[in-house]
């Protein structure tokens, strides 16, 4: 009886660990198919973005088709010893002697075509120059900023702070743009001649001081009647030599 009721125990312990093998195989068939079903949008996905981003992408790097402002300095298919400064790089020599010709290595910029005597593409060239500095040039060389605050007609004759600049088809060395101390020159538009012919002939009513600009001396002339012809001959005197001027301060033209 005893080896009877070990025998029905056995198979049931069998049973049940056949049981559990079947319900474990059971579950790991249905993790694999969640996981195929899940993962398969992911791949179509991946498979649609590779082939988006390989074949037609969506963004583009632009290529840089900016021009550089010099570029409108610059003459096209002109004489490359003709081209401004801006539009080259040259090689110069510090050590050449002063005033004497100089000649400098150079090269176009980017964005910049020239040609040479025979009409033939080149980008390396030589320009002949003289050996000065920009702020030794001649002042018909560079044009500077003028004014209009100082008084022309003054003893000594002021000075003003002016930014030159060195024309375009002018070349030299050191800094194209440099400041420089310049007399007071500025014109207000009143004519020498015109002033002098009013004094001389209308003097005595003042309307040489009116056109000058001064209303005071011109009122004290006209209701003293020249001061009597003594004030007229003075002012025709000082007039004609330049001593007096526009009352804003600017030369004669």
């Amino acid at each position: 009886m005893a080896a009877l009721a070990g025998l029905g125990a056995l198979r049931r312990l069998c049973s049940v660990a056949l049981f559990l093998s079947q319900l474990y195989v059971l579950s790991g068939r249905a993790g694999s198919l969640m996981t195929t079903k899940h993962s398969q949008p992911q791949s179509t996905l991946a498979k649609s973005l590779t082939s988006t981003s390989t074949n037609a992408p969506y963004f583009k790097v632009a290529e840089s088709t900016e021009i550089p402002s010099y570029v409108t300095k610059c003459p096209s298919n002109g004489l490359c010893s003709r081209l401004p400064p801006d539009c080259m790089t040259c090689n110069t020599n510090y050590s050449c002697v002063y005033g004497k010709p100089a000649t400098f290595d150079c090269k176009v910029k980017p964005h910049v075509h020239c040609l040479d005597q025979n009409n033939h593409e080149q980008e390396n060239f030589t320009i002949n120059m003289t050996c000065q500095f920009c702020w030794q040039l001649a002042p018909t060389d560079y044009v500077c900023t003028n004014s209009t605050n100082c008084m022309t007609v003054s003893c000594p004759r002021q000075r003003y702070n002016a930014t030159c600049t060195v024309r375009d088809h002018i070349h030299c060395l050191g800094n194209r743009v440099f400041p420089k101390m310049l007399y007071c020159n500025w014109t207000g538009g009143y004519k020498w001649s015109t002033a002098l012919a009013l004094s001389i002939t209308l003097g005595g009513f003042g309307a040489d001081r009116f056109y000058l600009g001064q209303w005071r001396e011109g009122l004290g002339k006209l209701f003293s009647f020249g001061g009597l012809g003594i004030w007229t001959l003075i002012d025709v005197l000082l007039i004609g030599v330049g001593y007096v001027g526009p009352a804003d301060g600017s030369l004669y033209i």
